[in-house]
C-alpha cells in the first residue's frame, strides 16, 4: 500500500498535471461560490457554508477535502464580498487555495445578473517523509516537507430569476506555475464550470429543483445531471448521476431556522470501485437592509 501512495503523490506533485487537479463535491448546488465568483452576494443575507468530502473511502491516501466559504452582499459595492478555503489532502501531497471575491450585482430583465472575479494564493506542498521508495538516493524524490505558491485568479458571471439560475465560470486564468522549493514545478491548469438548475413547484408543500454540473480543463470533463425533492423548505432528498463514475444519493434537512445539513454518499462504479462520502453544514444570517438591488429567491436550498 505504501507504495501505492508513493507512486500516486509522485505524480501528483512533480509533473505537469494534464488530469482534472480541482477538488470534486457532489453538493455543488449548494457550493456554488467555490467555483463562481459570480455568485458572490447574490442573497441578501450574510451565507456561510462547509462542506467535507472523503473521497474513495478505504483506500489509503485517498484524497479529503475541506472547503468553507462565506459571503454577502455589501450596499455601498452594488454588489457582495467571499472569501472561500480550500484544504485538499492526497497522501503525501497537500493543497490549500484561499480566494477573496467580488461580483458587481445588477437587475437584468426579470433576474439578477452577477459579474465576479476572485484572487487569492494557490499553495502546494509534499511531505517526502512519508514516501517509500524502492531506491533511496534519487536527488528527483524529496525526503523533507517541500512547499511552493502561486497567485491565482478567477472570473465568473451567475444570473438567476425566481425559478431559474445559471452559471459560467473559469478559476486558475493564468495557468500560474508553481516553483517548490526543492526545484521542481507544478502548473495549474484552467478549469472552466457550468452550472444551471430550476425550481419547480409540484404542490404547496413539495417542490423539484433539478440541475447540471459540468466541469473541465479542456481536456476531460465530469458532468453531473442532479434532482432533488424538497419537503416544506426543510427536508431533501435526491439523486445525482456522474457520467462514467457513478451515482450520488443526496439528503438533508433543516436542523433549526436557517442552519442545515446536507449528506451526499457516491456509489463509485468505475473502476477504481471505493465509493466516497460529503457532509455540508450551512448558515444563513438575515440581514435587513434598504437596496435598489433586488433579491431573488435563489433556487436552492441554502
Amino acid at each position: 500500500m505504501k507504495k501505492i501512495i508513493f507512486v500516486l503523490s509522485i505524480v501528483l506533485f512533480l509533473t505537469d498535471l494534464h488530469a482534472q487537479q480541482d477538488a470534486q463535491f457532489s453538493q455543488n448546488m449548494f457550493n456554488k461560490l467555490a467555483n463562481n465568483p459570480g455568485f458572490t452576494g447574490s442573497n441578501q443575507s450574510i451565507s456561510a457554508i462547509g462542506l467535507f468530502r472523503s473521497q474513495w473511502t478505504g483506500f489509503e491516501g485517498a484524497p479529503q477535502t475541506t472547503n468553507i466559504s462565506v459571503h454577502a452582499p455589501i450596499e455601498v459595492l452594488r454588489g457582495g464580498l467571499g472569501l472561500s478555503i480550500f484544504s485538499d489532502q492526497e497522501a503525501a501531497y497537500d493543497n490549500t487555495n484561499i480566494n477573496l471575491s467580488y461580483a458587481y450585482q445588477a437587475e437584468i430583465g426579470s433576474g439578477q445578473l452577477g459579474i465576479g472575479f476572485s484572487f487569492g494564493m494557490y499553495q502546494s506542498g509534499l511531505d517526502g517523509s512519508q514516501l517509500n521508495p524502492s531506491e533511496t538516493g534519487d536527488n528527483t524524490i524529496p525526503t523533507s516537507e517541500v512547499t511552493g505558491s502561486a497567485l491565482d485568479l478567477g472570473a465568473g458571471i451567475y444570473y438567476n430569476t425566481q425559478d431559474v439560475y445559471f452559471g459560467l465560470s473559469s478559476l486558475h486564468l493564468t495557468e500560474p506555475s508553481i516553483d517548490v522549493s526543492d526545484g521542481s514545478i507544478k502548473q495549474l491548469k484552467q478549469h472552466y464550470f457550468l452550472i444551471a438548475g430550476s425550481y419547480h413547484e409540484l404542490s404547496s408543500a413539495l417542490s423539484l429543483n433539478p440541475s447540471i454540473y459540468l466541469k473541465s480543463d479542456g481536456s476531460s470533463s465530469q458532468l453531473d445531471i442532479n434532482t432533488n425533492l424538497l419537503y416544506n423548505d426543510k427536508i431533501w432528498g435526491g439523486l445525482s448521476y456522474r457520467l462514467d463514475d457513478g451515482v450520488v444519493i443526496l439528503a438533508g434537512l433543516e436542523l433549526m431556522k436557517d442552519l442545515r445539513l446536507g449528506l451526499a454518499y457516491d456509489l463509485v462504479v468505475s473502476e477504481i470501485n471505493k465509493n466516497s462520502f460529503e457532509v455540508m453544514l450551512g448558515y444563513n444570517f438575515d440581514i435587513k437592509v434598504d437596496t435598489q438591488i433586488k433579491r431573488y429567491k435563489n433556487p436552492r436550498f441554502l
